[in-house]
């Protein structure tokens, strides 16, 4: 009677036990993944590399501005820029149609046993957004040579299968009521669907696309690794030639471009009424006030010009698809993998077991730190107020000095930061899960920013109204309405970052990436599909289980 009655009048309170043994199992994992990094045996730091790192951080202070590196560097910014651009094109051509065809409601529609048919693609679109987009470029360097045809394809493919999932999602999460009458009365249903679902659902995906076009920019300074050219490219070679201030040069281009993208993608997000740009939850548009007709002419127009101008920029030769000769190179590459190697099982698992230790170091960083950041870089202000006071100033620059911090985090592409870490880390997890939790947190932090600012102000001013304090609006309004949509975030950024582990490893971070570089340098070829292969039915499974549990939280 008495813990009941207690219960019932709040004064104990149980943690539900999911709750419970999630976190006990988060913790379990942590300790693991600690362990696997070397934490608790020691000789991490190499105590000889500060002297660079000190050289590295004052070469910030007379960055590289002579007059031919600065013609460079543009070169190398307007290259990035098109590979992103041409890539995101093709991206979401192959996104839009394999997302029709991979939703359940396409198949619900024809009226026939769709079971098959939908899973079948959903499981081929699941292989090459496994495979990370470096690795896809390796693989057409075998066959197209050192083209920009390269680039665009390595972030067309992964990206294409990445955005027909989620515009499968919101096509599957949009009302169906429009299409279900017009189909009742015998429309067509290609037809039906073009005049009822895909203007629904275009909104969000128009969204998602500028939320992939920033990701294709991070992707393509990557590719600079391998020889693509742009940003990435010559930062790579200006850190291996110890040039310091022509790396902040870059670095400072980079981050020019990613900023401009993200203020102009928000800009137009604005302006156009678009939904948040969330990969995880589609939302509907707020259909009370339309975009103006002028802009939304002007924006298209601005875009068709950037998409021509890139394609011309870059000079891909498209010509090469129908060649003899890359035929010749496709067949002489499948002759080269196949039949895949069986390599030392042991190997296989220890690597596998750092790859999943670095994500999930990772993105524990990236978590906390996203989080933390995420309500101080939110533009939110309950009293709605424009005048001009100290406080309103103080909280512009905070918002200003978050939203750089997090800027720099995610436009400065993973295997720089872990570069920059082996400086004073010794070869291993710990400098890939670092560098890999601070471009996470960057993305995360941004995404979750977005989160507080289209949060409900109705309930938080009535918790206000009603006398509660600051710090109670936060702890029973703000964090139960965000924690669902951050804890989707992460686990949505947890299937990435399995796939990044791949180019932190190469540039000597440990797990599956660093066994993939030595097969790459002696020409192991049979042996690199083997370790993919192992790399895909690893993604695989954490895909499975986040799927799992963001669909719980929906």
């Amino acid at each position: 009677m008495g813990r009941k009655d207690n219960c019932k009048k709040g004064r104990i309170v149980f943690f539900p036990f999911p709750f419970f043994f999630g976190c006990l199992v988060l913790l379990v994992l942590i300790v693991w993944s600690l362990q696997v990094a070397g934490i608790f045996q020691g000789d991490l730091i190499n105590e000889g590399g500060w002297s660079l790192v000190f050289r590295f951080l004052v070469a910030a202070l007379s960055p590289e501005i002579s007059p031919d590196f600065l013609l460079l560097t543009l070169d190398a910014t307007l290259k990035t820029l098109a590979y992103a651009v041409c890539g995101t094109f093709f991206s979401v051509a192959i996104g839009f149609v394999a997302g029709v065809l991979s939703s359940q409601v396409w198949w619900k529609s024809l009226g026939k046993v769709y079971k098959t048919p939908w899973l079948a693609i959903r499981a081929t679109l699941a292989i090459p957004r496994a495979i990370h987009e470096l690795i896809w470029g390796l693989f057409f360097i075998n066959i197209f040579g050192l083209d920009p045809l390269v680039a665009v394809l390595a972030i067309a493919i992964p990206f294409g299968a990445m955005t027909a999932k989620v515009f499968s999602e919101i096509l599957d999460e949009t009302p169906r009521e429009p299409l279900l009458a017009l189909l009742n009365n015998g429309v067509p249903p290609l037809s039906a669907f073009v005049y009822t679902l895909i203007p629904q659902a275009l909104p969000n995906l128009i969204s998602y696309i500028f939320y992939r076009l920033e990701c294709s920019i991070r992707s393509a300074a990557v590719l600079g690794i391998i020889g693509a050219g742009g940003l990435g490219y010559q930062i790579f070679l200006s850190l291996q030639s110890l040039r310091y201030e022509q790396v902040w040069t870059l670095m400072f281009a980079l981050l020019f471009l990613s900023g401009c993208t993200d203020f102009l993608s928000g800009l137009l997000r604005q302006h156009l009424k678009l939904p948040n740009r969330s990969p995880t939850f589609s939302q509907r548009p707020t259909p009370e006030v339309a975009p103006s007709s002028h802009f939304s002419t002007l924006s298209l127009l601005c875009a068709v010009i950037l998409l021509v101008f890139s394609f011309w920029y870059i000079k891909a030769d498209f010509t090469k698809f129908w060649e003899p000769r890359t035929a010749e190179r496709l067949v002489r590459v499948i002759q080269d993998v196949f039949p895949p190697q069986w390599i030392d099982l042991h190997q296989l698992l220890a690597l596998s077991a750092q790859t999943l230790a670095m994500s999930i170091l990772a993105m524990v960083g990236a978590a906390v730190g996203g989080i933390l950041l995420s309500f101080p870089a939110a533009r939110r202000n309950l009293e709605a107020s424009r005048q001009f006071s100290i406080d309103n100033l103080i909280s512009k620059i905070r918002i200003g000095i978050t939203r750089f911090l997090l800027l720099v985090a995610r436009a400065v592409p993973e295997p720089i930061w872990a570069l920059i870490f082996l400086f004073v880390l010794f070869p291993g997890i710990l400098p890939g899960a670092i560098a890999l939790a601070l471009h996470n947190l960057g993305i995360i932090g941004r995404l979750m920013a977005e989160v507080v600012e289209n949060l409900d102000r109705r309930p938080l001013l009535s918790l206000k109204a009603l006398g509660g304090s600051n710090s109670q609006v936060f702890l029973y309004g703000v964090l139960p309405a965000t924690f669902p949509h951050f804890l989707a975030y992460i686990l949505y950024r947890w299937e990435v970052c399995i796939r990044a582990t791949v180019i932190v490893g190469l540039v000597g971070a440990g797990g599956l990436g660093r066994l993939l570089t030595e097969q790459l340098s002696s020409f192991d070829y049979k042996g690199l599909l083997t370790t993919l292969i192992v790399l895909i039915g690893l993604t695989f499974v954490i895909d499975l289980i986040s799927g799992n549990l963001r669909e719980a939280l929906r």
